[in-house]
């Protein structure tokens, strides 16, 4: 029906248009909506129960605005975000591409969000009791070399609501954000979030795992030193991976020299090398969770072949519906 019905009226929207309509439908008819049961395949992740290992990835919904419609699809849980501690507008319009030839989109949001305090008060009146992921990320505003700061401000509010915080270093949108991937940036940034992740846990007697989302622009040596970091500061799970400023699976489509980050399928063979690379640095000592390009359950059950602990689909569901989340359950 979704690919039938629903995909062809929303494509005759703007690509932000339908993104809004969508979550605004969610919100306003989530409690409503029929519920796929999603206790279907139990597995942990970061010491976290879930009941399936298909997971929301952020971007979705950044303002926790339709996360009870969201649990009514079946995930196993939810991320939501990027947020930033202050509200922002991000990159002018337009900004959001679609290429169904290629089962692609190309987005330069740009963080745009309500901030910190607007999701927290989502998270508040949701009726969400599963796994919650909060991702943040820091206001473009921010000079790269307080980027700490916003990571900080948001951690410390994201705390008490989240089941687990993600630290989103890997979107191309946001000016230098890439560069906090590289090994000082990196060690240092994700020392002081650990470093507030214990006192953290002292004030509310409660261990929330904290995660980082990297690129699939990376090369082996990049990899490696993440890999390493990652252990060195005891992080608690890696996300790979975020969209690629690598367009040339569009070919001679004038969406391959539209700025942002390509997602879909076009990011399918760069997300699982970067995957399958870390997993064995990591050697099964942090979980990595797979995201990108997910458009079936062969997609998803190639991510966990490789070693993903769960996965993460978004993009694929703009092409494939809400069936998508149920397809790629079954096939794992």
């Amino acid at each position: 029906m979704y690919e039938t019905l629903i995909r062809p009226l929303l494509f005759k929207l703007e690509p932000e248009q339908a993104h809004h309509l969508t979550i605004q439908l969610l919100h306003t008819f989530g409690g409503m909506m029929p519920r796929v049961n999603p206790h279907s395949k139990p597995t942990s992740l970061m010491g976290l129960h879930l009941p399936n290992p298909v997971g929301l990835a952020a971007g979705l919904d950044k303002n926790g605005e339709a996360i009870d419609g969201l649990a009514a699809l079946g995930f196993g849980f939810i991320e939501v975000g990027t947020v930033t501690p202050r509200p922002q507008e991000g990159n002018p319009q337009p900004r959001l591409f679609r290429s169904p030839e290629h089962q692609a989109i190309v987005n330069r949001m740009g963080f745009n969000n309500h901030g910190i305090d607007a999701l927290i008060a989502n998270v508040q009146r949701s009726k969400y009791t599963g796994v919650l992921g909060i991702n943040i990320g820091k206001n473009a505003t921010t000079p790269i070399e307080n980027a700490v700061d916003d990571y900080l401000i948001c951690l410390e509010k994201a705390y008490a609501y989240a089941s687990y915080i993600v630290v989103n270093i890997s979107s191309p949108n946001t000016k230098n954000l890439r560069d906090l991937q590289g090994g000082d940036e990196l060690s240092k940034l994700l020392g002081s979030l650990k470093d507030k992740q214990a006192h953290l846990r002292a004030v509310h007697g409660r261990y929330v795992p904290l995660a980082v989302k990297i690129a699939p622009d990376l090369d082996e040596t990049q990899i490696a030193d993440i890999a390493h970091i990652v252990l060195q500061t005891e992080m608690d799970g890696v996300i790979a991976t975020n969209t690629t400023i690598d367009k040339t699976a569009l070919g001679a489509s004038p969406l391959a020299q539209e700025a942002g980050g390509l997602s879909g399928a076009p990011v399918r063979e760069a997300s699982n090398r970067v995957l399958a690379q870390l997993v064995r640095e990591l050697d099964g000592k942090v979980p990595v969770i797979g995201a990108g390009g997910i458009l079936s359950g062969h997609d998803a059950r190639e991510k966990m072949q490789l070693g993903a602990a769960a996965v993460q689909i978004y993009s694929g569901m703009i092409y494939r519906g809400a069936g998508l989340v149920t397809e790629c359950i079954k096939s794992l």
